[in-house]
């Protein structure tokens, strides 16, 4: 993969247009990594590059009326906006008040810079892994379509494609049929920081096992049960319809259907984790359960009712491994956390980038099949090799 982005990705015959990358502010940390990778297999393609960032900046008035200001040239440029809008540790000042900026700001942010580029550059597209709205994907009764209508909105600006990771429910592309809508899906990244991580984990069926933590998230992991040849089983969330709290029906409980979990290592996917209970409510089910280990995986982990329930859990013995990528803001305390571990996502972002600005192929970026199979063959070796050591000890 890295020699055919190398080699093809940035010829300077077959790009679309010269690259622009456009941090919005929040987003810095990652942008500045995928820029680091663009400019590595850019210089080994003998291309001289300093720099694919271009300026900007949302200033805002004392009264809180923002703005949005462009410093570098776009006009003909295939510009990237790249926005995470769920970074709350972005502050600005209200009425001499310090305010923490909220998807909605962010969002609107965007805009604002899609509206200072004034229609010169080339082509727009926006990187925003934590699609905003993307909780709010279909109505009941009298409520809103946040995620459908910005969608809409976007592409009336004049946005050509849109990246997410991970959306949590990627039908809400049927809002935007005619513009460019591409659902990531970072499996191969997280197989790999599990198995480095965990070089004794054996995937084996009689070892390990894949669970869903619920309906909606059946399809991501039975992806991962199918490219380990593991048996998958599911929680169905049972609710509580007479009522409301927090914008939704309160589970009652999480109900376990498939094969024994017994003796196995369990590992969990889902999109977010936001408060975090229904990940400890299945840590504490499997257990009882007789598992083993139990590993989780969320895209966006924002742990919203803070660490501290974790800590407990991870003490008692209920999780092992709590595995989140960086495609959203981190909280400093959550990478300091033990039972924590980091997926960089960001090469994987270089490489959809990169594509799309040479109009090369994304298939393969799309379905990494090929790739984790490699990744599985190396693991067997490199498990082997590390048992083998454990015993001569």
């Amino acid at each position: 993969m890295a020699k055919q982005a190398n080699a093809t990705y940035f010829s300077a015959e077959n790009r679309v247009a010269p690259l622009g990358i456009v941090p919005l502010a929040g987003a810095q940390e990652l942008s500045e990594k995928i820029e680091a990778h663009l400019l590595r297999w850019a210089k080994r393609a003998g291309l001289d590059y300093e720099t694919f960032m271009i300026q900007n900046d949302c200033p805002r008035f004392s009264s809180g009326d923002g703005k949005g200001l462009i410093r570098s040239t776009v006009r003909g440029y295939d510009l990237y906006f790249i926005v995470d809008v769920g970074n709350y540790s972005v502050t600005y000042n209200y009425f001499g008040k310090e305010n923490r900026m909220s998807p909605d700001d962010h969002y609107q942010d965007l805009k604002r810079l899609i509206q200072a580029a004034s229609g010169k550059a080339h082509r727009i597209n926006v990187v925003m892994p934590l699609l905003y709205g993307g909780r709010q994907h279909r109505r009941s009764y009298r409520e809103s379509l946040d995620c459908a209508f910005a969608l809409q909105e976007l592409q009336a600006m004049g946005v050509a494609n849109i990246v997410t990771f991970d959306a949590h429910d990627p039908r809400v592309q049927n809002a935007v049929p005619l513009m460019g809508f591409d659902n990531l899906m970072p499996t191969y990244q997280v197989m790999k920081k599990l198995f480095k991580d965990f070089p004794d984990i054996s995937t084996d069926k009689s070892d390990f096992m894949v669970v869903a933590p619920d309906e909606g998230g059946l399809n991501r992991n039975m992806y991962y049960a199918s490219v380990l040849g593991v048996d998958l089983g599911m929680f169905y969330k049972r609710r509580d319809y007479s009522k409301v709290e927090n914008g939704h029906n309160p589970i009652v409980a999480h109900e376990y259907m498939g094969t024994s979990v017994e003796g196995k290592d369990v590992f969990v996917s889902d999109d977010i984790i936001s408060s975090g209970e229904s990940i400890l409510d299945i840590a504490e089910n499997v257990k009882e359960r007789r598992a083993n280990r139990f590993f989780a995986y969320a895209t966006y982990t924002i742990f919203t009712n803070g660490l501290e329930k974790f800590d407990e859990a991870y003490r008692q013995g209920l999780i092992d491994g709590i595995f989140g990528s960086n495609l959203t803001y981190l909280n400093p305390e959550l990478r300091n956390r033990p039972w924590f571990h980091e997926v960089d996502v960001s090469k994987y972002v270089a490489y959809f980038i990169s594509a799309l600005n040479h109009d090369a192929s994304i298939s393969t970026l799309l379905d990494p099949h090929s790739k984790i199979a490699q990744l599985l063959e190396k693991r067997a070796a490199d498990r082997a090799k590390y048992m083998d050591e454990q015993l001569s000890l």
